[in-house]
């Protein structure tokens, strides 16, 4: 299926699982899509954009759901961000290049031997808690890559582009990604017909 796709369709999904890794999440999902499709220029993008989400906007809606799943960082946090930042260092992007290399929570475990990364050894990291090896579809985001090449057949376009992955996300139905959606008060059949819309213009 994955040869359909276009480029920046194809970059979209390796983005998905990159922002699975930094969410510290054990699987691909919807939401990880759609914070991709974010960052990938086409149809996507531009109607996300237009519709008035943007990419912060919804990785904040990730650690959100990180956060009320108990996985965010302790209070009594030992390094502290507003001292780092007088000094010129931002420590949340520290952290997020920390998580990317090393796995999610690195640079809280560092110092303290022993300790493995959040879900131990799964979720797509190797024995020493880095990303590694592949990290699965959850059935939701399964389910959107199939929608998304049924809407490409249905519009008779060769190529799966990212606005089809964005339709297959608002066809798949309930999941955390709409969720982010209505958050943002965007009307999915709204976001759908726009992006619609911009496939046919740009066919």
């Amino acid at each position: 299926m994955f040869e359909r796709f276009s480029h920046s369709a194809r970059q979209a999904v390796v983005r998905a699982r990159a922002e699975a890794v930094l969410a510290g999440d054990d699987h691909i999902g919807c939401e990880h899509l759609l914070v991709s499709l974010l960052a990938e220029p086409g149809a996507a993008a531009q109607a996300l954009s237009a519709a008035g989400l943007g990419a912060d906007q919804a990785r904040a809606a990730l650690a959100g759901r990180a956060r009320s799943a108990g996985r965010d960082r302790p209070d009594d946090d030992p390094l502290d961000a507003e001292a780092l930042a007088s000094i010129g260092i931002d420590l949340d992007a520290v952290r997020r290049a920390a998580d990317a290399s090393f796995g999610p929570g690195a640079l809280d475990r560092a110092g303290q031997p022993g300790r493995g990364g959040r879900g131990g050894r799964g979720g797509g990291r190797d024995a020493q808690g880095r990303p590694g090896g592949r990290l699965p579809f959850g059935a939701d985001a399964k389910k959107a890559l199939e929608r998304g090449l049924r809407a490409a057949a249905q519009s008779r376009q060769p190529a799966i582009s990212t606005g089809h992955l964005l339709i297959g996300v608002i066809d798949q139905g309930a999941n955390p990604a709409l969720g982010t959606l209505a958050a943002a008060g965007i009307d999915p059949a709204a976001l759908r017909a726009d992006v619609v819309r911009r496939l046919a213009e740009a066919a």
